[in-house]
């Protein structure tokens, strides 16, 4: 290989390892990519920002609106009101599949588990079911929906704009479809019959229901009046009557060494960790009050929604400190307490670094309604409910199907019915003038455009070719199906590792050189690439909407492997024969 392939070659496998290790947002790591690949003179200036003119990338951001108007606007309410009265876990999980994954297909998958992970969760607390043998399920239909048309996910925009960039035709918005169906009832089913029994059984409920919230940590200070003075913590014995554990205290800036034996002063500062009624019950008995500090100058006494609220994955807080954040002045919301999973926290709340899954109790004066408006979190409960407007509503579906039909039918490409739709849900009302720009998950759009020129450098160093080469090797003389089933798992493993998004940019040129190679027909196998990245099961990291039940249901890493190691086989073998069959690959 030339050096400028050997260079191109570091950077896909530095670039891997940090995708992999999370320690660096995925989009900086594209950045990152992206400098080294015209500094190394590996892509021009011009190639270097191509990315960012992209069909597939300006597509992603207008559908980032429109799934945006379908969740704020509140056209499926109805539909989560209806689920909500099921009762029978595996009811629920059926239904929740069937209702998510036609929706998957146009709305994005992230917005849709958000809006239903609350009632699924509400219904698990109400039944002591685990909330594992729901989530789980429910987040692999909305990949399996995604992958049934162009729009459902951004790895399908991004293979088809690839596709096109290699000479062959696009692909039309349902030719996905017939497949993509066939995989879903096939995936609901192996869930249903098989998954259900690999999945955990441990009842560990954390998300509870209205005024039963669970664990949380939060400061309590010393008034001047409190019976607690002049006592040390042991003898207060407040987990044995109260059921509220202190866990350190916080005198000024220190952190007591010795918290048990410590006399209590007014001024002092409780870390505690408890049922929040209890917490509550603890502070008007001894005359504590919720640090002033934390609360910014808010009185929790004052009448307003008690509010449970999950750091989405991937959200803009991700890795600041509570103490940074200013929801007072952006949400008019106060927070209270914090939880996070499998992990007792022991810092001041405002040294707390946020981490996705970490659930906040929030105070807020106004209501949920700013909070639902706010892609860093996901609403899990409330003690009020926001009314939506229905004019609203259907304004936004009947937006969002035009979309779908004009361009499904050709009558306007992609991109531009997309962004027409964006402005008319705009205009119509379906969520605020500024909305359209928070609502847009900014730091895929960076990956989406920053990554694509790494699949220019791996064609123009000659990289593509010598992995291909290397292939074949492994495939021999085995013929066209082979090599399609090495597309398969190689786009497959590199999903889990490093995303949807960036091993669609590795290995859809991969795939062209293979067929060629092959002397078969070249868009079976970027099909094969388009349905093994937009199906990712075995991890937690591959596809966002793992992440964000992971932290949820409270999963290990291998629950995602046991059951999600199977269904991908699965796939891989009908796959093997729904692709010829729809494609053939001569």
């Amino acid at each position: 290989m030339s050096l400028a392939a050997w260079l191109t070659l570091g950077l896909v496998v530095a670039a891997i390892a940090l995708f992999a290790s999370e320690k660096v947002r995925v989009d900086i790591v594209a950045l990152i990519v992206l400098v080294l690949l015209v500094l190394l003179g590996l892509v021009t200036p011009s190639e270097a920002l191509a990315g960012f003119s992209n069909e597939a990338t300006v597509t992603v951001a207008a559908m980032f609106a429109l799934s945006l108007g379908i969740e704020r606007s509140g056209s499926l309410d109805p539909l989560i009101r209806l689920l909500s009265r099921i009762r029978k876990p595996w009811l629920l999980t059926l239904a929740l599949m069937l209702a998510i994954a036609p929706m998957g297909a146009f709305i994005k998958n992230i917005a849709l588990v958000a809006m239903f992970l609350p009632l699924a969760l509400r219904v698990c607390a109400r039944t002591r079911t685990p909330p594992g043998r729901v989530l789980m399920p429910m987040a692999f239909a909305a990949q399996m929906g995604g992958v049934c048309t162009l729009l459902g996910t951004s790895s399908n925009l991004l293979t088809d704009s690839l596709a096109r960039k290699h000479g062959l035709s696009g692909f039309g918005v349902f030719e996905y479809t017939p497949m993509g169906a066939m995989l879903a009832v096939a995936g609901i089913t192996y869930l249903m019959l098989v998954g259900r029994w690999l999945l955990p059984r441990r009842l560990d409920v954390h998300m509870e229901v209205e005024s039963e919230l669970g664990h949380y940590v939060t400061e309590l200070r010393i008034k001047a009046g409190s019976p607690l003075i002049g006592k040390t913590i042991a003898a207060a014995r407040l987990g044995e009557t109260h059921g509220v554990y202190p866990l350190e205290l916080l005198r000024g800036e220190q952190h007591m060494w010795s918290p048990q034996e410590q006399a209590l002063e007014a001024g002092d500062v409780l870390l505690v960790r408890g049922e929040w009624e209890r917490i509550e019950e603890l502070r008007t008995r001894a005359e504590l009050e919720l640090d002033p500090e934390n609360r910014y100058g808010r009185d929790p006494r004052k009448a307003g929604t008690l509010i449970e609220a999950m750091v989405r994955p991937e959200s803009s807080i991700e890795g600041r400190l509570l103490g940074e954040l200013d929801l007072q002045r952006e949400c008019d919301t106060t927070v209270l307490a914090i939880r996070r999973h499998g992990q007792v926290l022991r810092e001041a709340m405002r040294e707390v670094r946020l981490a996705a899954g970490d659930v906040l109790l929030l105070l807020a004066s106004g209501g949920a309604a700013p909070l639902r408006a706010d892609d860093r979190f996901v609403v899990l409960s409330e003690r009020e409910d926001s009314r939506r407007t229905p004019r609203r509503a259907w304004a936004a579906l009947a937006i969002m199907l035009a979309v779908v039909i004009a361009s499904g039918l050709r009558w306007l490409p992609i991109p531009v019915a997309a962004i027409a739709g964006a402005v008319a849900m705009a205009v119509a009302g379906c969520f605020g003038r500024k909305d359209i720009y928070e609502g847009i998950d900014w730091k895929i759009i960076i990956l989406l455009a920053a990554i694509l020129p790494l699949g220019t450098a791996i064609e123009n160093s000659g990289l593509s070719q010598a992995l291909v080469d290397t292939g074949m090797q492994l495939v021999g003389v085995h013929g066209a199906l082979a090599a399609l089933l090495m597309v398969y798992l190689l786009t497959a493993l590199l999903t889990e590792l490093m995303g949807h998004n960036p091993s669609v940019v590795l290995m859809v040129g991969i795939a062209v050189s293979v067929a060629h190679a092959v002397h078969a027909d070249p868009r079976p196998f970027v099909v094969a690439v388009a349905f093994a990245a937009a199906t990712s099961f075995a991890t937690p990291v591959g596809y966002p909407t793992n992440t964000m039940v992971y932290y949820a249901g409270g999963y290990r890493f291998t629950d995602f492997m046991k059951v999600g190691i199977p269904l991908i086989a699965l796939f891989c073998a009908l796959s093997m024969l729904l692709i010829p069959y729809f494609w053939p690959l001569m």
